[in-house]
């Protein structure tokens, strides 16, 4: 092959803290003439798999110092790295000061990340910031003309192949991997400006980054025309960033939203409890003595929607309820973990999704959400709250008995996940009518109750299933309208965050129908 862009590599500074494939590069490098200079610990790794190595100190004769803070912060290193090799003056001002170019750099940082979230003294997380390696990192992407930057060890075959091929390493190779360093950088930085602005009490710092590392390129996003990823912060929850994948097809965008809205919701749950969700909205929600009783509960509030859908339960998955599930079509099913006998039932529909996260999220610790506009950030704490019984103030003549506080507080929960306008009817811990994401909180509740209707003639009900139900809406109703569609649901209980202007006039229709009614003051608004 002749191409004027390829750059040969004579010389590489080797600086690693992931010492995965160290050895191999290494010894592949030396085998085809290369010279390795190298630090401190990787210096030692190489030394002792019997490569030779050549110590930066001998390069840029001057000792490590400050603890190992400076090492690689050197003229001779860095003069080598940045010199054009076409410029006449660049290659002057190297001879007459006696330094010799690099063209590979190879380093990763240390794990500051992982030091933090380990729960380190401040000191050791200081420590962790790593200075010369993101100077050298900086300093050959951007001479990439001429140099050869590696920050992933995932890279280190296509670099050996390409010099093993051509004998050196072409100019497409060298800006991707450019681009890929200064990423690399650009997250690392991203992390400890986070970590300093939480360290500081500071929920909104300007300016403010983002650092996140690609865990798939998906087929593509919410429709076919377009282009999607996935990427995974550091410090992600249990959930679909942390999951994996024991069977089934890709996962695509669709399901990676609506099995984190799942695996969410799930997690409000303390009984076992089932969630089945259908474009980011619950269609059944229960808990049970047992996931299969829960599911059973779920399922029933609207199993036509539930076809195609996303299951979420926050138990390990058992062969029961895995039986019962795999009648259903489902696209995903996410469970803390999955039993062998659960995992047997579910390969036999092999392109069924499960994922098993290890653990569930908490839903009250804090975080962050973000969502973009146009050429724009929204960016929000996460509604972690979470009302219980001593959250709960009685505004109207009857006071809701033990078995209504248990299904608001569950229908409250459930809300939370729904899309505003949200309106549940829960009964014995299950949903049993669900009215999301309408402009008028009264359609919804309308919604919620002629859905109930047609699961409970499908099931050959004789009255609805929101009769002797309880009812929750994720904010206040603005008139009376909205409590009264409850009343004719059926419903016998009511839970709401209170606030409006016309509350009073609510609470007295309330009262008219012998309703009982707590608020809450926490909304719950999702859109």
């Amino acid at each position: 092959m002749s191409d004027a862009s390829l750059r040969p590599i004579e010389r590489a500074l080797i600086s690693v803290f992931d010492k995965t494939g160290l050895v191999g590069l290494a010894r592949d490098l030396v085998a085809r003439g290369v010279e390795i200079l190298s630090t401190g610990g990787t210096a030692r790794t190489l030394q002792e798999a019997g490569i030779p190595v050549t110590d930066v100190a001998a390069e840029t004769r001057f000792p490590e110092m400050l603890d190992g803070r400076v090492k690689t912060l050197h003229p001779a290193l860095h003069g080598g790295i940045l010199a054009r090799r076409d410029a006449p003056a660049h290659r002057e001002a190297l001879e007459s000061h006696s330094i010799r170019t690099i063209d590979l750099v190879v380093v990763n940082l240390y794990p500051f990340a992982q030091t933090v979230a380990r729960g380190a003294a401040w000191d050791e997380c200081i420590e962790n910031i790593d200075i010369g390696g993101p100077s050298l990192i900086r300093g050959a992407a951007k001479n990439h003309d001429f140099v050869t930057v590696v920050t992933d060890p995932a890279d280190y075959g296509e670099v050996l192949a390409e010099i093993a091929a051509h004998g050196g390493t072409t100019l497409a190779l060298r800006r991707r991997l450019a681009g890929t360093a200064y990423a690399c950088t650009a997250a690392y930085d991203a992390s400890i400006a986070a970590w300093m602005a939480q360290q500081r009490g500071e929920v909104f710092p300007d300016p403010i980054t983002f650092g996140g590392k690609r865990k798939q390129i998906l087929r593509y996003g919410e429709n076919p025309h377009q282009q999607a990823a996935f990427y995974v912060g550091d410090g992600a929850r249990p959930g679909v960033a942390t999951a994996q994948q024991l069977q089934g097809k890709e996962l695509s965008y669709n399901n990676l939203n609506d099995t984190d809205a799942a695996f969410e919701l799930v997690a409000e749950l303390d009984a076992p409890a089932v969630a089945i969700i259908k474009h980011a909205n619950p269609c059944g929600v229960a808990t049970g003595g047992s996931l299969l009783d829960a599911y059973g509960k779920a399922h029933a509030c609207d199993p036509v929607s539930a076809f195609g859908g996303i299951i979420a339960v926050n138990r390990p998955l058992d062969a029961a309820a895995a039986e019962a599930m795999a009648k259903l079509f489902l696209e995903v099913i996410i469970a803390p973990a999955v039993d062998d006998e659960a995992r047997a039932v579910l390969a036999r529909k092999n392109s069924l999704r499960v994922l098993t996260t290890g653990g569930m999220p908490d839903p009250t610790a804090p975080g962050m959400t973000l969502r973009s506009l146009a050429g724009a950030y929204l960016l929000q704490t996460r509604d972690n709250g979470r009302v219980g019984e001593a959250d709960l103030t009685v505004v109207t003549k009857r006071a809701p008995t033990p078995a209504e506080i248990a299904d608001l507080i569950f229908a409250f929960r459930v809300c939370k996940h729904v899309k505003s306008n949200a309106i549940v009817y829960a009964k014995a811990g299950a949903t049993v009518g669900i009215g999301a994401g309408q402009m008028s909180r009264v359609d919804s509740a309308r919604i919620a109750r002629w859905k109930a209707e047609e699961a409970g003639k499908a099931a050959g009900l004789l009255a609805s299933p929101t009769v002797g139900s309880v009812v929750a809406s994720d904010a206040f109703f603005p008139f009376a309208d909205g409590l009264l569609a409850a009343v004719e649901a059926g419903a016998t209980a009511v839970i709401q965050p209170g606030g409006s202007v016309r509350d009073k006039e609510v609470i007295a229709a309330a009262d008219e129908h012998g309703l009982a009614m707590v608020f809450t003051g926490m909304r719950h608004f999702r859109h």
